[in-house]
């Protein structure tokens, strides 16, 4: 019997960034918050964005 690598739904909404003295904070749902140096920030974006990419070629969205 195959199981579901991701028994959760995935978050449909966005999270929310800001920057707070040379910080940027990332606040995601069910009180998830992470703070990241510039840097990290940025590489992160460029993480994200090249992992949603691969997704959506997976065809599977968060309705399926």
């Amino acid at each position: 019997m195959a199981t579901d690598p991701h028994p959760m739904p995935p978050e449909a909404g966005p999270g929310e960034a800001s920057a707070e003295a040379g910080v940027v904070m990332l606040d995601g749902p069910d009180g998830v918050a992470v703070a990241m140096s510039p840097d990290a920030a940025e590489e992160t974006g460029r993480r994200l964005i090249a992992a949603a990419k691969e997704a959506r070629s997976q065809g599977r969205t968060p309705a399926d």
